[in-house]
């Protein structure tokens, strides 16, 4: 009480180890853990409020309100020992697991449009759209479509537009 009356803080508390036992030091503030499992703490909740949020718009996009299924509450055990509910859907646990291996589709290796070699980094792309290997990079190794000769042509007159000069009275 002493201490409040002169306006001096309270002498800190013995230092308290982290409550995941990674051998660092907790604070009060951090809920009695280090500063990087509380890090991961918080983005796991922020992960965790991501997904059901995302399942609960594909729920709401797809699928009708009158044959919702039950919800089912999963509890999920975090290092700190608290724990978190989360509701999730049997349906849309389903549907996104389907959703993600659609979108799973694994695209070839990178070919030349004119030999099928693979060009990988080093491939070159040509103005008619195509890739072409080191071969094959110019318009006339690979009977390029694209018209070059209008093309620079545009390009000069957009470049330089024709001057008029107004007609001078004759005095």
């Amino acid at each position: 009480m002493e201490q409040n009356e002169t306006g001096c803080q309270a002498p800190p508390e013995a230092p308290v180890l982290c409550v995941n036992n990674c051998g660092f030091f907790g604070t009060a503030a951090t809920m009695n853990m280090c500063s990087k499992c509380h890090k991961d703490m918080t983005m796991k909740e922020e992960q965790a409020k991501l997904a059901a949020s995302s399942i609960g718009n594909i729920v709401n996009g797809s699928s009708s309100t009158r044959g919702k299924e039950p919800d089912i509450v999963v509890v999920v055990d975090v290092q700190a020992g608290s724990s978190e509910l989360m509701v999730v859907s049997a349906q849309t646990s389903c549907a996104s697991a389907l959703n993600e291996k659609t979108e799973k589709v694994k695209e070839g290796p990178k070919r030349c449009n004119t030999c099928k070699k693979r060009v990988g980094l080093t491939g070159f792309d040509c103005r008619c759209g195509n890739l072409f290997c080191a071969v094959h990079r110019y318009s006339d190794k690979h009977d390029c479509p694209f018209d070059y000769r209008t093309a620079a042509q545009d390009a000069i007159a957009k470049a330089n537009p024709v001057v008029k000069a107004e007609k001078l009275n004759k005095i």
